[in-house]
């Protein structure tokens, strides 16, 4: 009985089962992996989707429409929703329609700066007073903690009043006094990251300190910092809403949404469709923001079950 020597150099045809289960897996890049989490957070993708089409119709609902912001029509004084008027008009004749897109787009522009500002500087301050420590580190928690117990709200009710109801006065007195609240959550992250050896190494090596608090500390909290920024643009259209809502916000010639919905609950009875679009376009910015807050929270959370496995 014959036996055959099969040279170990010859290797056997591979078939493309074969080769595909030899292949290794590719790597996913960190934002490929937090992006495949968060679709599968069915809400969050909903909340993406509403607010992109609340953008569009901030910035393109006005092109639709003939009449302005401004612009009265005198023969449609507080009548309802027709043709002429999809949303109907206030007691002035002016367009409800495009009062509300202009006043979702002003609410927008303050809470994405408000938003970003208020990101920006607690960042900076929180991390700073965990890596400097000492001194530096007593008088910034000093400063956080003062402004605190300081009555924020009248204090933003007489500066707006004071300036008038400009939009960007009212934008740098919200950061002024929301930046030390993420500050200290930042504050007590850093902590635990200015004893890793990548920050010792980065001291020893002489490295001035803002450099490595730049470089170092803050990209490693970059997670913590969207999530602030996303649930920050809630609190500052909610902010600028109550503030608009009681006179002390945005006024007329301008119009946010805060304002139009302070106008149309004095009418909700007679007039109810000023009061229930611009109330409507706000709870959807409010709903949707909260959901990406969610979505990108469990996204970013590695010991989150939410966005299933990658």
């Amino acid at each position: 009985m014959s036996t055959e020597m099969i040279d170990p150099a010859v290797q056997p045809p591979v078939g493309p089962d074969t080769t595909a289960e030899r292949t290794p897996g590719k790597s996913l890049s960190k934002l490929a992996l937090y992006t495949r989490r968060f679709m599968r957070n069915k809400p969050a993708v909903g909340g993406i989707i509403v607010f992109i089409l609340l953008v569009l119709f901030a910035v393109l609902g006005p092109l639709f429409s003939p009449w302005s912001a401004t612009d009265m029509d005198f023969l449609n004084l507080s009548t309802g929703p027709s043709a002429d008027h999809w949303f109907g008009t206030n007691a002035s004749g002016n367009d409800t329609y495009t009062q509300t897109a202009v006043g979702l787009q002003r609410s927008l522009m303050i809470a994405l700066t408000v938003s970003i500002g208020t990101t920006v500087l607690s960042a900076v301050v929180g991390t700073a007073a965990a890596y400097f420590g000492g001194k530096t580190e007593r008088i910034l928690l000093l400063i956080i903690h003062f402004m605190m117990v300081v009555p924020t709200f009248l204090l933003l009710s007489i500066v707006s009043n004071d300036a008038g109801g400009d939009w960007r006065v009212i934008s740098l007195v919200m950061i002024f006094v929301g930046w030390f609240f993420p500050a200290r959550i930042i504050w007590t992250m850093a902590l635990s990251l200015r004893e890793r050896e990548y920050v010792q190494a980065a001291r020893y090596m002489g490295v001035r300190g803002m450099r490595t608090v730049v470089r170092h500390l803050i990209p490693n909290i970059g997670s913590l910092l969207v999530i602030n920024f996303t649930l920050g643009i809630v609190a500052a259209v909610s902010t600028e809403t109550g503030l608009s809502f009681i006179g002390f916000g945005v006024k007329i010639p301008d119009v946010s949404l805060g304002s139009l919905i302070g106008e149309g609950s004095g009418t909700i009875t007679s007039a109810p469709w000023l009061f229930y679009f611009p109330a409507l376009a706000l709870t959807l910015l409010t709903v949707s923001m909260a959901l990406i807050a969610d979505g990108l929270r469990d996204a970013l959370d590695p010991t989150s079950a939410a966005g299933g496995r990658a």
